[in-house]
């Protein structure tokens, strides 16, 4: 008798059918993690602003009526201008005046300060 060796078409098929149901499971939880993971960046830039606007208001002498702009803050107040992980057109976060908490652009409804 002749024996051959190597993997049945069965056991291929078995083997590949396992990959794709662990691929199903593991993408869609990657992709979420990902979305998750920009929405927290976009918050702590946020929170960075936030600080950062209250203290060149307390070191200029600013109320909360007063405009305040990115100018305004870099680079003394924060080192860099933040961006949004969203943001492709790199436009940047919209602020008005010292009261107002500062605004995503790319995505205003889950992007903000709680």
């Amino acid at each position: 008798m002749m024996r051959r060796k190597g993997f049945t078409l069965v056991e291929i098929m078995i083997v590949v059918a396992i990959i794709g149901l662990l691929a199903a499971i593991a993408i869609p939880n990657f992709i979420q993690a990902r979305t998750k993971a920009q929405t927290n960046t976009c918050i702590a830039n946020l929170k960075q602003i936030d600080g950062a606007i209250s203290l060149w208001a307390l070191d200029n002498g600013k109320g909360n009526a007063d405009t305040v702009t990115v100018a305004n803050l870099v680079p003394t107040y924060i080192k860099a201008t933040p961006y949004c992980p969203l943001d492709t057109a790199k436009a940047g976060y919209t602020l008005t005046t010292v009261g107002a908490s500062p605004a995503c652009p790319s995505d205003p409804t889950n992007h903000k300060l709680p």
